[in-house]
C-alpha cells in the first residue's frame, strides 16, 4: 500500500512549482452496501477483518463510482489494496460471506489524488535531489516561527531550491504567510539578536502577533528576537516564581518571561538593551493589562541588575503596592458585597526572589555585576529574616558533548565570572549549581540554563 500512495515520480526542478504534476489515479477495489443504514456495522467488520483501506488523511466511506447512484446518496467502503474487485481469490471470507448473502457488491474504485493530499515531506522528497538531502535523508522541515511568518536558516546545499522550500512551506501550513531565510547569524548584525534576512515567499510583512501561554504578544519580527522553540522554557521558569515575589527579567526582549508571571501576580522588574524591544514589551504590558505588576525599563542590563535590586527596595519602603480584584468566595459574601469583586493590596517586597537572564551567547559575562548587589543589607535575608538570596537564572551555549562535560564547563566559566567557585549540584546549597539543558540549536551546539543561589560573599561584598 505504501507503494501506491506514494506520490508521482516529478522531475528535480529549481524552478517554479508546478502543483499539477503531482496528480495521480489509484486503482482500488470498493463495497458497496446495499442496506445504507448497515455501513457503520460493515466499516467496523472490515476493519476488524483488515479489509477496509487505512491510510493517513484519506477517508475510507466515499460516494459510489456511479455518478447516478452517487446522486442518489449511495456511499462505499474502500478497501485495501491487497483486494482486487475482479479476483474473488483476493476477497477474505467475511467480503465472498457478504457478496454471497447480496449484501455487499464489490466494484472498481479509482482514487484520485493530488498536490492537497501529499504531506510536505513527500513533496520535498519529490522535488529535491537525494545529493543535496542530509545525511539522515531528510529536508529542512524545521524552523522558528512567530505568528504568520516562518523562518528558515537553510544549509547552503539546499539554497538552489530555496523558492520552492518555501512554497511549499506555505502551502502545507495554513497559518503561514510568509516565508524568510536567514543570511546572517543572529548577533552578527547586530547586538539586538536582529538579523537579515530575504523573503522566500509571501509578503514581506512581519509585523506579527503571537499567543503563548494565554498572552498576547505584538512585534515587528525583523527588530526583535523571538524565538517560538523557548515556548517550554518560558513556562517551566515562569511557574517557579510565586505570586507577590518580585523577579528581575534582565534580558526580557518582548516580555515572553515577564507578562506571563505578571498574569500570575507576580512582580517583574522587565528590562531591554533593544529600544525596540522597549517599545514592545510596554506595549505587550498594556494590551495583556499586567500594569500592576510588570514595568519595563531600556537599560544596559549591567547597570539594570543593581539599579533594580535598589528600585525593588525602594519601592517597599515608600509602601508601593499592586492592586489585585478578588471575586467572593460564598454566596453569603457574594451577596453583602453586592455581588462586587473586593480590591487587595499586594505590597512590593523589599527583595528580589530571582533573576532571569536568556541571552545565552553572553549572559554569563554579565555576572560580575551582581558583586555588591545587596550591600549594607545583610538584615534583609536569612539567618535576620526568613528571606533567602535570589535565584539566578543564566541561560548559555556549550559544545555538544557527553557525559557531564559540558555542565562541569558552564559552572567552570560560571565561577571565573562570578569570582566564587560554584560546582555541579543542588541550587539550593550555597556554592552549587543545577544546569539543564534546553535544546539543540546546532549538531555541535546546545542551549542551557544554570540556576544557583547568589552566594553571601558575593551579594554582600563591597560595590565596585
Amino acid at each position: 500500500m505504501s507503494n501506491l500512495l506514494r506520490p508521482p515520480t516529478v522531475r528535480h526542478t529549481i524552478g517554479v512549482l508546478d502543483r499539477t504534476l503531482f496528480a495521480k489515479t489509484v486503482n482500488l477495489a470498493a463495497v458497496a452496501i446495499t442496506d445504507k443504514r448497515k455501513i457503520a456495522q460493515w466499516r467496523q467488520s472490515l476493519h476488524k477483518d483488515n479489509t477496509l483501506l487505512g491510510a493517513e488523511r484519506l477517508a475510507n466511506v466515499v460516494p459510489h463510482p456511479d455518478q447516478t447512484l452517487a446522486s442518489q446518496g449511495a456511499r462505499c467502503l474502500l478497501l485495501h489494496p491487497k483486494v482486487r474487485p475482479t479476483v474473488p481469490d483476493t476477497w477474505t471470507p467475511l467480503l465472498r460471506d457478504g457478496v454471497e448473502k447480496q449484501e455487499l457488491g464489490v466494484v472498481p474504485y479509482d482514487l484520485s489524488l493530488d498536490y492537497t493530499y501529499w504531506s510536505y515531506d513527500d513533496v520535498m522528497q519529490c522535488l529535491l535531489p537525494s545529493d543535496v538531502r542530509d545525511e539522515h535523508d531528510g529536508f529542512p522541515s524545521g524552523f522558528n516561527q512567530a505568528g504568520h511568518v516562518a523562518h528558515l536558516n537553510l544549509r547552503d546545499q539546499f539554497l538552489p531550491y530555496k523558492k520552492l522550500i518555501a512554497q511549499v512551506l506555505i502551502d502545507k501550513n495554513p497559518g503561514v504567510r510568509t516565508v524568510i531565510n536567514k543570511v546572517t547569524m543572529v548577533g552578527t548584525e547586530s547586538e539586538f539578536r536582529t538579523f537579515e534576512y530575504e523573503v522566500l515567499a509571501g509578503d514581506d510583512d512581519l509585523n506579527v502577533e503571537v499567543r503563548e501561554s494565554e498572552c498576547i504578544f505584538q512585534f515587528d519580527y525583523s527588530k526583535v528576537y523571538w524565538n517560538s522553540k523557548l515556548e517550554g522554557e518560558h513556562r517551566r521558569l515562569v511557574h517557579l516564581f510565586k505570586p507577590g515575589e518580585v523577579v528581575c527579567d534582565v534580558m526580557a526582549g518582548i516580555g515572553p518571561f515577564a507578562v506571563p508571571a505578571g498574569k500570575r501576580g507576580v512582580f517583574m522588574w522587565a528590562n531591554d538593551y533593544n529600544p525596540e524591544s522597549y517599545r514592545s514589551l510596554s506595549s505587550n504590558i498594556k494590551r495583556n493589562k499586567v500594569t500592576e505588576y510588570v514595568q519595563a525599563f531600556n537599560e544596559d542590563g549591567r547597570t539594570f541588575i543593581r539599579n533594580a535590586a535598589d528600585l525593588v527596595y525602594a519601592a517597599s519602603t515608600t509602601g508601593k503596592y499592586a492592586v489585585a480584584k478578588k471575586k467572593p468566595v460564598s454566596r453569603r459574601r457574594q451577596h453583602e458585597d453586592g455581588g462586587k469583586a473586593t480590591e487587595e493590596r499586594i505590597p512590593v517586597p523589599p527583595t528580589i526572589s530571582h533573576f532571569v537572564m536568556n541571552l545565552p551567547a553572553s549572559a554569563i559575562t554579565f555576572l560580575p555585576h551582581y558583586r555588591g548587589l545587596y550591600a549594607g543589607h545583610e538584615g534583609l535575608f536569612e539567618p535576620h529574616t526568613g528571606t533567602k538570596l535570589p535565584m539566578v537564572h543564566v541561560h548559555c551555549f556549550a559544545a555538544k558533548a557527553g557525559g557531564e562535560a559540558p555542565l562541569l564547563d558552564i559552572c567552570e566559566r560560571i565561577t571565573a565570572e562570578l569570582g566564587f567557585p560554584i560546582k555541579l549540584g543542588d541550587p539550593e546549597v550555597p556554592g552549587e549549581a543545577a544546569v539543564l539543558e534546553i535544546r539543540e540549536v546546532a549538531p555541535k551546539k546546545r542551549m542551557f540554563c544554570a540556576s544557583f543561589r547568589l552566594p553571601a560573599e558575593v551579594a554582600f561584598a563591597p560595590r565596585e
